[in-house]
């Protein structure tokens, strides 16, 4: 995701019917959720499945949500909890923890929960409700049985009778209204609800899949123009993964606000289309849309071997979202370019703007890029103190050009960063079907290389200085780092190598030497 600044708490009122058969892996939960009283920020839900062998079962709500790396305690929000079995039999339960609560089934084959949450704070990574439209985060909203996250759920919406239209990236139920399934409670969790009075721009489809965008509160702009964009920012992206995982996705604007967050099959931005009426606002929005576009590829599919199965009570801790975030601002750079929406001299800016945010904080001399990514769920060993730590927003892109240089150099142009990202795509999601180590990643890049990285790595584990110059100049780049001034320009008296390495990286197109 972009990260903003929001730390605010959610609120949210929920009541949930859960009737379970035998915690199988086949069993299914049956979710009906009403958002019928919007003005009280209540949502009301009911599950059914049935209990067959088990005296007590464990639910659990999620502490955070995958695509946010930060704990977000969401069952601290839950309110008048109760428990029921066979002809509404008032159980025993337990809250034993801040996010798990126990119940005695009393060898009942029926169980009912029910419990409210109130959601008053609007944000990407939280839920909000009231006479408008709605926002959930599914995390944020249902509980899951303990080590049972491959239930399968059946969801039934029952909308709030002023608005028009539902969104979730879940699959429909063929001639059923507002009926959705999914897999197990981790697709269920990577799906937010988007509800309300819901406008709709004119679908594109790229390589014969339909891509959609749905928003609420979508402003005045000139939405064909943006819908065009959108599509040359799809074409740019899949152009370098040459491969579309998805049926269809489908882009959620959900009203004005900070941040994004991307999923499977579609992602949640916050937007007004206001925003696109000067054209440094285009620029910087449709950026934004890049990055969580492309992250449908790296961070949901292309991924650290520790963002899955994920751990929803502690968050899943990896020193590698300098790959999952730093790569992904680095390629909505590249993508913007390759799509014509930002210029040479923009991308160049882009970069610029990451090295400043970088080098300005003496943060650098105390934090390693791999220690900014572990350690982001506590924002860093030294608290919020930014002399003390980084960002791996803005040290990774920078690494990421170094080492696609670093590639294209030592290949002679031949190779470069988008065949790491394809490699890790074909060999650990479409074949393996898991992420990578940390000792795979830099494998897969020296293979791509051809040559030992251990100098460009060492900018991830360490705090030493980055040589700037000499993995710009591989690119054909100079850059004025003798007055901290990062000003980043083509040499000039590049050698035909280095000319044919920034032509191709502009244009996205291989060109060698022969």
């Amino acid at each position: 995701m972009k990260r903003s600044s929001f730390r605010q708490i959610i609120f949210l009122k929920v009541a949930i019917l859960f009737s379970l058969a035998a915690f199988s892996q086949t069993d299914t939960a049956y979710i009906t959720l009403s958002l019928q009283n919007p003005e009280t920020h209540i949502v009301h839900v009911t599950m059914k499945c049935n209990n067959q062998l088990k005296n007590s079962i464990e639910f659990k709500m999620p502490q955070w949500t995958p695509g946010y790396y930060q704990i977000m305690n969401y069952a601290n929000h839950v309110s008048n909890f109760s428990v029921s079995g066979n002809n509404n039999q008032q159980l025993i339960w337990n809250k034993v923890n801040s996010n798990t609560w126990t119940v005695n089934t009393n060898s009942q084959t029926t169980i009912t929960l029910n419990y409210d949450v109130l959601a008053d704070s609007a944000f990407v990574a939280t839920s909000f409700i009231d006479t408008s439209h709605a926002y959930l985060t599914p995390a944020a909203t249902f509980l899951y049985i303990d080590k049972q996250i491959v239930t399968p759920v059946a969801l039934t919406i029952q909308s709030y009778k002023n608005w028009s239209r539902i969104a979730t990236g879940l699959d429909s139920v063929a001639g059923k209204i507002y009926r959705y399934t999914a897999p197990d409670f981790d697709v269920l969790y990577d799906c937010p609800i988007l509800a309300g009075n819901l406008e709709e721009l004119p679908s594109f489809k790229v390589r014969g899949i339909p891509h959609r965008f749905i928003g609420y509160k979508l402003g005045d702009f000139d939405k064909a123009a943006f819908m065009n964009d959108l599509k040359s920012i799809v074409e740019a992206a899949v152009n370098i993964m040459q491969d579309i995982p998805y049926k269809e996705y489908t882009f959620l604007g959900i009203g004005p606000g900070n941040g994004g967050i991307e999923h499977l099959t579609s992602s949640a931005n916050s937007f007004t289309g206001d925003a696109l009426n000067t054209e440094g606002g285009r620029k910087e929005m449709l950026s934004f849309f890049a990055h969580e576009y492309f992250h449908n590829y790296n961070v949901k599919r292309i991924r650290p071997i520790e963002l899955g199965p994920f751990d929803y009570d502690n968050g899943s801790k990896t020193n590698q979202l300098w790959i999952s975030e730093g790569w992904t601002v680095y390629y909505e750079y590249l993508i913007t370019k390759r799509a014509g929406i930002i210029s040479d001299t923009d991308l160049y800016s882009n970069v610029r703007g990451n090295i400043l945010a970088y080098e300005k904080h003496d943060g650098k001399n105390h934090q390693s890029l791999a220690q900014a990514s572990a350690e982001t769920w506590s924002d860093g060993p030294f608290g919020n103190d930014p002399n003390k730590t980084i960002s791996y927003y803005d040290k990774g892109p920078g690494v990421a050009l170094m080492l696609d240089f670093a590639i294209r150099h030592y290949t002679n142009n031949k190779r470069s960063l988008d065949d790491v990202m394809r490699t890790l795509y074909s060999e650990f999601y479409k074949e393996k079907k898991r992420g990578f180590t940390e000792v795979e990643l830099k494998k897969v890049c020296e293979a791509t290389a051809g040559k030992n990285l251990d100098e460009v790595f060492s900018y991830v584990y360490t705090t030493k200085n980055l040589n700037y110059t000499k993995y710009f100049n591989y690119g054909g780049l100079a850059i004025d780092d003798t007055n901290i001034s990062f000003n980043i320009k083509p040499l000039l008296n590049p050698d035909a190598l280095q000319m044919m390495i920034l032509k191709s990286w502009l244009n996205g197109r291989i060109f060698n030497k022969h």
